[in-house]
């Protein structure tokens, strides 16, 4: 057996000794763990490289190292797409390409799972593993900074290892580009795959590099890397010990005939028509209209947490109707048009089968569902979908659209997490109240869903935590604060046992304002003293 059977074996099979627990194995499965592991430490100290460009010439199985260069302090990495931050400048870092499993599939195209890990220097390594989700349709190897969710310093320049994927394939069109999924195995890649396949050989080069393995690992993503971070801690429950999962992208089939289809169709049916009786859902609402219809929402939701700020603290507990801004007879004024009321609250309830039951969760009134922008607010929906145009139907089958709208494979549905929690696992879920693609109540469902499967909503508590973010569209912007540090939250919470109740976040759409982000189901309360800009003067409740 080679060096990285054997680690393969204990890291993607999910075999690992759980914190605090007896394990329930057979004296010889122990017994042939430990002689594997002392056999692997002393195979890489033996071998460890003695720079990083000797990475280049490491041999493991099924793995083509491309590139091995060790990178300055101070580099600066480019935005990855226009309006995004740049990130740096980091530390000086060994970075490492590479490719696993190269092949031939359908048509003769070339597929490998590509990766890209960065490695601190030995003085700066903190001792930790962070691997970064993707997002869209992945298909890019993003540089591996682990910027996101980490507060103002990146993982590597807080001493993390840090990996990065292209989940098993290459865009060649954009960030949504799904040609791949015509070749099964890629497909597969990208559905659960890749991830475990990256984190082990990751694991086997720090093993080499540092002569000892991590003693932690750490996984970070947001949309499909929060749907990645789902399916790690359902399919592999061994190879990470904590899991950060923002605005999960876990039934995209729904949630796309949800905004795609359900909100379009009812807004069609009360827009104005065009000479050809085309619907225009873009003159669906005024702009007066938008703005009577957030200053009635925020009236009566904004200081629900003891002040109005120009966010929802509290949208579980918002009583909001629409139907009281619905003209009455003879009304024109301060008012909207009875169907397009009727539409709103048809398109927030979310899509219902012919038989009423709900087959995707309705959407949360708050602060940002009117922005206009790339992204549009639900209620600010033009013909500029997420996919391209939105349907102009006026009528829709449900029953029809849902047949075929889920893919076992690709979903993270499974609620039997008894392996991770076993483990010493820790999930942590965060979801923005105004994301217009993927709705934070399918994710808070989810979340209720583990309590009912595991021993009820304080048991869950002990090792899940759920984070909703008042006024976030998908993974940030909006009128929100969407500057956070998850990934400490999730450190201290597995190496201090240190449960996050709370999470300070900031965010440029209000200057110098920080509030606590509470676990679900408390939310931020403003005690009635001091600042109302600092989080010092809210609490959880």
């Amino acid at each position: 057996m080679s060096d990285s059977d054997v680690y393969r074996s204990r890291s993607i099979s999910g075999y690992r000794k759980p914190n605090g627990t007896s394990m329930i194995r057979s004296i010889n499965v122990v017994w042939l763990a430990v002689v594997s592991s002392a056999v692997l430490l002393v195979s890489a100290s033996a071998q460890s490289p003695k720079s990083c460009s000797d990475l280049f010439a490491l041999k493991l199985d099924h793995v083509e190292i491309t590139k091995a260069d060790r990178v300055p302090a101070g580099t600066t990495i480019a935005p990855p797409y226009p309006g995004a931050p740049g990130i740096g400048p980091l530390p000086a870092h060994c970075l490492i390409h590479g490719m696993i499993n190269r092949r031939k599939g359908v048509d003769g195209q070339e597929f490998a799972i590509g990766f890209a890990l960065a490695l601190p220097v030995p003085d700066a390594w903190n001792g930790d593993f962070v691997m970064q989700g993707g997002g869209g349709g992945n298909g890019i190897v993003a540089y591996p900074a682990g910027a996101n969710y980490a507060g103002d310093q990146p993982a590597l320049s807080r001493g993390f290892a840090v990996a990065s994927t292209d989940t098993g394939h290459q865009a060649k069109t954009g960030a949504f580009d799904f040609s791949f999924m015509s070749d099964q195995q890629a497909y597969l890649d990208f559905a659960f795959l890749a991830n475990a396949e990256v984190a082990d050989v990751a694991k086997q080069i720090i093993t080499r590099y540092y002569a000892k393995p991590a003693a932690y690992s750490y996984f970070v993503g947001c949309s499909t890397g929060g749907r990645e971070g789902m399916i790690l801690s359902q399919r592999y429950p061994a190879v990470f010990n904590g899991i950060v999962s923002g605005d999960p992208a876990m039934r995209t089939g729904l949630s796309n005939l949800a905004i795609g289809e359900w909100i379009p169709v009812a807004y069609n049916q009360a827009s104005p028509k065009d000479a050809a009786g085309k619907p225009q859902i873009d003159n669906f609402l005024t702009d007066s209209d938008r703005k009577l219809f957030m200053d009635s929402l925020m009236k009566q939701c904004d200081a629900r947490d003891g002040v109005a700020d120009g966010m929802i603290f509290d949208p579980l507990g918002c009583s909001f109707d629409p139907a009281v801004l619905a003209c009455k007879p003879g009304q024109t004024n301060a008012c909207i048009a009875p169907a397009k009321i009727a539409a709103i609250r048809k398109a927030f309830a979310g899509p219902k089968n012919a038989y009423g039951t709900q087959v995707y969760p309705g959407f949360l009134y708050d602060s940002g569902i009117a922005i206009k922008g790339t992204v549009p607010g639900l209620l600010a929906l033009g013909k500029n979908g997420l996919f391209g145009p939105y349907t102009t139907a006026t009528e829709l089958d449900v029953d029809k659209a849902a047949l075929h709208a889920s893919d076992p494979l690709v979903e993270p549905a499974s609620t039997n997490l008894s392996t991770f929690v076993l483990n010493g696992g820790k999930l942590i879920f965060f979801h923005g109240d105004s994301d217009p693609w993927f709705s934070p109540l399918d994710t808070l469902r989810y979340y209720k869903s583990l309590a009912t499967a595991n021993g009820g909503a304080e048991k869950v508590a002990t090792w899940s935590r759920l984070f909703l973010v008042p006024g976030m569209a998908h993974c940030g912007g909006g009128p929100s604060l969407d500057h956070f540090d998850m990934l400490t939250a999730v450190v201290d919470w597995v190496e201090k046992e240190k449960a996050p109740d709370s999470v300070i976040a900031t965010g440029k759409a209000f200057p110098g304002r920080s509030r606590p982000l509470c676990a679900y189901p408390k939310h931020a309360q403003y005690t009635g003293a001091g600042d109302t800009q600092n989080a010092r003067n809210f609490r959880c409740q």
